[in-house]
């Protein structure tokens, strides 16, 4: 029996112009007549996503999100922080001086705005443009207290360009980090072992679920984690081949409403 529902958003809950289609909503809102978890899990921190958890409706006592793919745990009424295992300082010193020997862009993330360190020279980072609801702020990374913490970071720059110099990072770099891509141009840097998959584990942990009573919706690499833990891993018809070849199961596009497709069918039993 399903008891949480974890969703990706973009390609997965949400259209192709950002929005959560009546059918994705209605079948949402009827898991959780019949007591299910529905819990939003994504790259974005939860000022990014305050818009879709409004369209959802999402009653108090089932309000959980899980953000910055899985390095934070929290409630989204309150804000409410539950789990949160984020990049040290040193850590963040460290990936800004990998990617800037690379030329490679690179913003790190806390709890309340973006930072814009130094850019390599005529490689500005694209993440100011393709994220436009977050706080950006110019700051080096010696500017900040030891004990400073951040959730994620990034580097967001032209497809070919970020494939390229990745190819180029060395082995210690991946050793020591958990890399993806969440688009074809925007890369995203976590601390060693903190994926989606984790923050679900780090959820079903607080409401005394197992990861085989969890059903997961994805479509890209950062996905591929939590379909693979839980006992309903559904790939978007949409999805990237990689993520189809990882999941117990397909259902359709996220235009075709695909999670309300996989809802009726594991859920509901319709």
């Amino acid at each position: 029996m399903i008891k949480l529902i974890a969703l990706d958003l973009d390609g997965t809950l949400l259209t192709d112009d950002k929005q959560v289609s009546p059918e994705n909503k209605k079948a949402l809102q009827d898991a959780i007549q019949q007591g299910v978890y529905v819990v939003l899990c994504t790259g974005r921190p939860i000022m990014g996503i305050q818009s879709i958890i409004d369209a959802l409706e999402l009653p108090e006592h089932n309000d959980y999100v899980i953000t910055f793919n899985g390095g934070l745990v929290q409630r989204a009424t309150t804000r409410e922080i539950l789990a949160m295992h984020p990049h040290t300082l040193d850590d963040v010193r460290y990936i800004y001086e990998t990617l800037s020997a690379h030329d490679l862009p690179m913003n790190a993330i806390d709890l309340e705005k973006v930072y814009e360190p130094t850019y390599p020279q005529n490689n500005p980072s694209l993440y100011p443009v393709i994220i436009k609801n977050l706080t950006f702020e110019r700051r080096e990374f010696d500017s900040f207290d030891d004990t400073h913490t951040f959730v994620k970071a990034v580097c967001c720059c032209p497809e070919d360009r970020l494939d390229c110099q990745v190819s180029q990072l060395p082995k210690a770099f991946f050793e020591r980090m958990n890399v993806f891509k969440s688009r074809t141009n925007l890369l995203e840097i976590m601390p060693k072992g903190i994926d989606k998959a984790f923050g679900i584990a780090q959820l079903c942990q607080l409401l005394n679920i197992t990861m085989a009573e969890c059903m997961a919706l994805g479509d890209e690499a950062n996905d591929m984690a939590m379909l693979q833990a839980v006992g309903y891993g559904v790939a978007m018809g949409n999805a990237t081949q990689h993520v189809k070849a990882v999941a117990k199961y397909v259902t359709g596009t996220n235009m075709e409403h695909g999670v309300a497709q996989a809802i009726e069918k594991f859920v509901l039993n319709k």
